[in-house]
């Protein structure tokens, strides 16, 4: 399997991670430039919240190499509170904060809220913020309604080149994710895997067996990457319980090579 298909989690700095994946005693300061040595790439939530100072953006730079790939949320102010309206500067000035990313930024995910309802209003605002988006990005939109699954809409991403982020979760059922996942909108595909529920609360080991739906997706995976150059995968610790572990299993079942906790001991060492 190509390494055009990047493999990653939501979030690197879990404390339940020191220990089972990251070596016991690792300094906060030392969790990205790990992380970097067994993925090459990661979903950032934190920018959902607000847009970060950009000595913030250039540290993460700094800590991981050329070929690694940051996706970040945009934040909830142009997604949750604007709603897509009246947000060109909100976007302009996010923009300019994670500007020190340069090549390592991947791609920018505007995730929209469950009560977000394709009605006339919400889908002429949709047409008109696609349209305005700047060039020079790779978008992608998530929508927590599975109405918003129609053919309209993914006509609309796709003249945009935006792709439609594929949430295994519990918004819309599996088979119309993977359904909407073999007809990309965009020269990239982007997933996320997040899980049934929200009650796992241990997020140290694996607590819920998915490798069958992670072969499926496997499967798909290589099916769309034919499609599109490069497919950008993220697992949510609420999948099985560890988004490490099913991020390795994931590129383990994709042909990939795979970083074991006992190699970033090794590798621990060397940041000393």
């Amino acid at each position: 399997m190509p390494a055009d298909v990047l493999i990653g989690t939501q979030g690197w700095s879990h404390p339940a991670w020191i220990g089972p994946f990251y070596p016991s005693g690792t300094r906060p300061a030392d969790l990205l430039e790990l992380y970097a040595r067994a993925f090459a790439t990661v979903e950032v939530d934190a920018t959902f919240y607000a847009a970060p100072p950009e000595p913030i953006v250039a540290s993460w730079r700094d800590r991981v190499p050329g070929s690694f790939r940051f996706a970040l949320k945009v934040p909830q102010e142009i997604t949750h509170e604007r709603r897509l309206r009246d947000a060109d500067e909100a976007l302009a000035h996010f923009l300019e904060r994670v500007a020190p990313l340069g090549e390592r930024l991947g791609v920018l995910l505007f995730q929209m809220p469950p009560d977000w309802e394709p009605t006339f209003a919400t889908r002429e605002a949709l047409e008109r913020f696609l349209v305005s988006l700047p060039g020079g990005y790779r978008w992608a939109i998530e929508f927590r309604d599975p109405r918003w699954l129609e053919p309209v809409t993914l006509d609309r991403l796709r003249a945009q080149g935006v792709a439609l982020a594929c949430a295994a979760g519990r918004w819309i059922r599996p088979d119309r994710v993977l359904e909407v996942l073999a007809e990309p909108t965009a020269p990239f595909a982007y997933v996320r895997w997040m899980g049934p529920d929200r009650r796992l609360t241990d997020f140290s080991r694996v607590q819920v067996d998915r490798e069958e739906e992670l072969e499926a997706w496997a499967t798909a995976l290589r099916g769309v990457i034919e499609r599109v150059g490069t497919v950008y995968g993220y697992v949510n610790n609420h999948f099985q319980g560890h988004g490490p572990a099913s991020a390795r299993s994931l590129q383990g079942l994709l042909g990939q090579p795979r970083v074991e906790p006992d190699a970033l001991r090794d590798q621990r060492e060397l940041l000393k």
